[in-house]
């Protein structure tokens, strides 16, 4: 059975800088657990077929328009209704405040109220994002996730392969340190995969010989993020003589995370190679396969052999380049 996330109000106030109208006693006890956003116009003219209560409802400008031309006994029916519900929180934008009568229903029936600044439709955009990061599917992976030339590359292998080493080193080349040891990945979209460290372990890194170091208090704060984007796998494994490992690049693997297929490749290790620079290289030929162009396959075309050419994953458009 899936595991169904949850974020308590009290956060989503604090993050969205939300002004509270009216708050329930039971205020840290209210979860969100729904990251759709229903504007109630149609709920506002009595039509309550398929309304979820779990959803935010969003009062914008238009339902603001139409709940200030009934007269009191007509507003009252209206917010009797709405509010008998029970919503799990109502907003309204652009500073908008409720009126008398719906705080009276809000309090009789135990509805949240709150007030954004904000214009509807930036705010609906900025809350569904946030809702889209909080109430995400998530698993945690044991390994390393660095940013590395602005893809975010998830490094997977064995206790000891040189995960954390090769880490510091990119650290030390320019690149970031998102996560080590353990990589809390977040489904965010059908598109997009997210990754952060948890927060008691964020920004430590373990170093076998040296022990548990600071990456940002030794390397400074542009060594680090918070969050990234998961653009890519490599497994990292001890070199075997008798297996074969790619050396054209030809075919494309990926592997499943959270039901999103990740381009992966098997890197393997032994003395001598200079790990950090193959991850970069790896990063940057990641990209030019995302905008799509692939070496592999230009050498066949200029050798004749454009027919064993496999076809190629179509190029991404700016909107998939930064959708996160």
């Amino acid at each position: 059975m899936a595991i169904q996330f949850t974020v308590t109000l009290t956060k989503l106030i604090s993050e969205m800088k939300l002004e509270v109208a009216y708050m329930p006693p039971s205020e840290k006890e209210l979860l969100i657990s729904s990251a759709d956003i229903n504007r109630p116009g149609l709920q506002l003219v009595g039509f309550f077929d398929y309304f979820d209560n779990q959803r935010i409802q969003l009062i914008g400008k238009s339902e603001m328009g139409y709940i200030s031309q009934l007269t009191p006994e007509q507003e009252e029916a209206v917010m009797e209704k709405f509010m008998a519900a029970k919503p799990v929180a109502v907003i309204q934008s652009r500073g908008n405040q409720p009126s008398e009568i719906m705080l009276e229903k809000a309090r009789k029936y135990s509805v949240p109220v709150l007030v954004t600044p904000g214009a509807t439709t930036s705010f609906s955009a900025a809350l569904t994002a946030f809702l889209n990061i909080e109430l995400a599917p998530r698993i945690t992976r044991h390994g390393v996730l660095m940013e590395v030339y602005g893809e975010g590359v998830l490094l997977l292998g064995d206790s000891g392969v040189g995960k954390s080493e090769a880490a510091i080193e990119l650290v030390k080349r320019g690149h970031r340190l998102i996560a080590d040891d353990a990589v809390e990945i977040r489904r965010v979209s059908d598109k997009t995969l997210v990754g952060s460290s948890p927060a008691n372990i964020r920004h430590f890194l373990e170093l076998r010989g040296i022990g548990i170091i600071n990456v940002r208090r030794i390397f400074g704060i542009g060594a680090v993020k918070v969050t990234g984007r998961i653009d890519m796998l490599m497994n990292l494994e001890i070199w075997n003589q008798n297996k074969t490992y790619d050396r054209m690049g030809m075919e494309e693997e990926y592997t499943d995370i959270l039901g999103l297929p990740i381009p992966s490749v098997t890197i393997p290790v032994k003395p001598g190679r200079n790990l950090a620079m193959i991850i970069e290289v790896a990063a940057i030929n990641n990209r030019q396969k995302r905008l799509g162009y692939n070496a592999a396959h230009e050498l066949l075309a200029r050798l004749g052999m454009a027919e064993d050419i496999p076809r190629q994953r179509p190029p991404v458009t700016d909107y998939d380049e930064f959708y996160y």
